[in-house]
């Protein structure tokens, strides 16, 4: 019985953690070597952001971010602000 309930409470409690998720998003005004730098600063600065990465060429950047703590909205948004509006290209859990 007891091998039950820690097993149950594992399986609830792991369903509330936070998880780790992944969108790319289209950056077409992303057109020079500076731009991405800009993008990464801007999107850094939100809180859960974990890390920012652009590619240029692609004119994509990946945003691997904490989902309980910041939302894509948000994330789109700090672009935009930035002067780099973005839109969802993919996203992964």
């Amino acid at each position: 019985m007891r091998r039950i309930m820690m097993i149950a409470s594992l399986m609830v409690s792991a369903s509330v953690w936070p998880a780790q998720q992944t969108v790319t998003l289209a950056v077409p005004g992303m057109t020079c070597a500076i731009c991405p730098v800009t993008v990464k600063k801007a999107l850094l600065k939100l809180d859960g952001v974990i890390d920012v990465k652009s590619n240029l060429g692609k004119r994509e950047t990946m945003v691997i971010y904490d989902d309980a703590k910041v939302k894509v909205a948000t994330i789109t948004r700090a672009t935009r602000e930035a002067g780099f509006p973005s839109t969802i290209a993919g996203t992964k859990p």
